[in-house]
């Protein structure tokens, strides 16, 4: 299940020309990926105790009024495939200034998305509901902290509204530490 994107399209920077969109201010807007991996879709009914009774549509319901609020777009998708998260965070590479990624199990496994985050060479945001390292061994491991600019874990849905907020910190202060 793929959930979509609202708002305008994002931007295209596959040409010479990239502009990204006008906000309401008049700044332009940055364009973040929040990318959702396996079983992810099945929040709000699976183990509510560990991951909380928000659904995944509620969470992107609150990252849309969120991101509207800091002048950021987003892109928010879910997939229970490893390609096709790798698929977008290679994408995101062209499109977007920064990925919030919450990889599910594929945190604890997967070398294939850590090479792809590492490849894409953007800020990003590790996102988990639930604190991993107070849970099972195998879950205090992630290939996804290595290429992760931040962590947060065990906030539940409101890890993403913070991940929004470091990354548009991160997005505001790039320009910043280019003039030095």
């Amino acid at each position: 299940m793929e959930l979509g994107r609202r708002g305008p399209p994002l931007p295209d920077r596959s040409g010479s020309c990239y502009k990204r969109p006008i906000g309401l201010g008049g700044a332009l807007l940055s364009a973040i990926y929040i990318l959702n991996g396996p079983n992810l879709n099945l929040l709000g009914v699976r183990d509510p105790s560990i991951y909380g009774r928000d659904t995944l549509a509620d969470i992107e319901e609150r990252c849309l009024a969120r991101a509207a609020s800091l002048d950021l777009q987003i892109e928010f998708r879910q997939t229970n495939h490893e390609g096709q998260l790798v698929d977008w965070i290679q994408e995101a590479r062209e499109s977007a200034d920064g990925i919030i990624l919450n990889a599910g199990a594929l945190t604890h496994t997967s070398v294939a998305v850590l090479d792809a985050l590492l490849a894409a060479e953007l800020p990003v945001i590790e996102v988990h509901l639930s604190n991993i390292f107070r849970r099972e061994s195998f879950r205090h491991h992630s290939y996804v902290s290595l290429a992760a600019t931040g962590v947060i874990c065990g906030l539940g849905a409101q890890g993403y509204e913070r991940a929004l907020d470091a990354l548009a910190n991160l997005i505001e202060r790039e320009p910043e530490e280019a003039d030095r």
